[in-house]
């Protein structure tokens, strides 16, 4: 009898340890937004302009929230709705893939890709896979697996939008015979960035030029011109604000929207960058606000994420095309040559032509995509500066947020006003075609649907979670 029990408490043993063994993994929405926040890291230590950030932005994300909607009936594939993209492959039947895992390890292989300083995103990576490994390694393996399929599928697809190309294309040429023509700006006088930006695949806009905006107002010098008027605004204003201070609001809120990576500090005979991230991330890092104020569950947190840099990116591509159309000279130059050589405005001026206002376009672009998430009024508190110094503002809607980003441009002495209304309407006029023509949420019914194909217990409560997610989209 007691040889019995002793077998019965042994094969007990047994079987708790190999139930130990077979944890299913899970994956939060902190776990992705640590993801973002390396490659956000990795940007600003390697310093990519704003129009390539905004790539390296998208794409690890489609990957995600692909693998994200083959699991969830409550999302849709972008298959067939941003340009050139077919559905990914599925995994196979039976091979227990944990999907919010997969989407993970997608993100950061594309991460790793796009990036320079590879080996920062692999450290991270490889101290999650020790972890996964752990827990469950052949959940991990299968899921790790189909994860890497699905990244060499969209870096395929990736590989297909002209940037490579681009990369090979002549620089910007100044012409100085031209007095309204853009030129390099102190002190670091570097060329134009990105002058064939406009190349680049768009992913739902048709083509770089579809929200073309309208044309700045005529170059005159004369006094009582309407550019001349524009002009002076930038040096009244940036005089007004420099007589109140480094304290003055207007200074900080220039200062919290400035977002320029390539700001050049002079000491002595030395010259160096301090490093910022750019517009986009900074929308990014507003993105994971969101998401944590929300509740967002993992995968309404891809869906977000998504979502607002697809807006991004096809807002850079629009907003690069009329920069290098119009090819407007910056207010510093014009200040400099024939007000007061002395000016200097309040922020470095960036180095690329002056219409329209980046920050302007993809301010209203991503405020829009977010606005379609999380509603009109999502209050919300935006402490993305604070590893840069900045305290934290606070904000009643994300349209609120943009039109402050918008005219920190005037405030910062970097842009005409028309740069900035125009820029801003270009950009939400984007950002709702972005928002219209995407089909993410699948209609009510399909959410009843049960999601198949796993063991993760974590994906499948996504499914019912994200319920709130179309009722905000409509």
């Amino acid at each position: 009898m007691k040889t019995n029990i002793a077998i019965v408490a042994a094969l007990s043993f047994l079987l708790l340890s190999c139930s130990g063994d077979s944890e299913p993994i899970t994956i939060s929405p902190e776990d992705y937004h640590a993801s973002v926040d390396k490659v956000t890291e990795v940007m600003v230590h390697d310093i990519f302009s704003p129009p390539v950030a905004s790539r390296i932005y998208v794409y690890p994300n489609i990957a995600a929230y692909e693998i994200m909607a083959l699991h969830n009936p409550a999302y849709k594939s972008l298959a067939g709705q941003v340009t050139d993209l077919e559905p990914i492959p599925s995994p196979e039947a039976g091979s227990g893939v944990n999907y919010p895992l997969a989407a993970l390890v997608a993100h950061m292989d594309l991460s790793r890709q796009l990036i320079f300083s590879e080996e920062r995103v692999t450290e991270f990576r490889d101290s999650l896979y020790s972890r996964w490994s752990e827990i469950n390694e052949e959940e991990f393996e299968a899921s790790r697996d189909y994860g890497l399929e699905v990244a060499a599928f969209i870096s395929e697809w990736m590989d297909k939008d002209n940037y490579k190309q681009t990369r090979t294309m002549s620089k910007f040429t100044v012409n100085t015979d031209e007095p309204s023509r853009w030129q390099p700006t102190p002190p670091a006088y570097m060329e134009g960035i990105e002058p064939h930006w406009n190349k680049i695949r768009t992913l739902v806009i048709d083509s770089a030029a579809q929200f073309k905006p309208a044309p700045p107002v005529p170059f005159s010098m004369e006094e009582g011109s309407d550019f001349h008027r524009e002009l002076m605004e930038v040096y009244e204003v940036g005089n007004a604000i420099t007589e109140k201070g480094d304290e003055s609001e207007e200074v900080a809120i220039a200062r919290f929207w400035d977002c320029n990576p390539y700001v050049s500090v002079t000491r002595g005979h030395l010259m160096f960058a301090t490093k910022k991230i750019s517009p986009g991330a900074h929308w990014i890092g507003i993105a994971k606000i969101a998401c944590r104020k929300d509740g967002s569950d993992f995968d309404k947190t891809v869906f977000a994420y998504t979502k607002t840099s697809i807006a991004l990116f096809d807002g850079f591509i629009s907003c690069w095309d009329e920069k290098y159309r119009s090819n407007l000279i910056r207010p510093e130059t014009l200040i400099n040559q024939h007000i007061d050589d002395s000016w200097k405005p309040v922020l470095q001026t960036p180095p690329f032509p002056e219409y329209t206002s980046g920050h302007s376009v993809v301010s209203g672009a991503a405020a829009t995509a977010l606005t379609s998430i999380f509603g009109d009024n999502f209050a919300f508190d935006d402490n993305t500066e604070l590893p840069y110094g900045l305290p934290v503002r606070s904000f009643n809607s994300f349209n609120e947020a943009s039109a402050e980003a918008a005219i920190s441009r005037m405030y910062g002495g970097i842009h005409y006003r028309m740069a900035i209304e125009v820029g801003l309407d270009q950009g939400r006029s984007l950002g709702g075609y972005v928002v219209d023509q995407l089909e993410m949420n699948q209609p009510q019914t399909a959410m009843a649907a049960t999601a198949g194909g796993t063991a993760n217990t974590t994906a499948t409560a996504n499914t019912t979670a994200t319920a709130n997610t179309t009722a905000n989209e409509e």
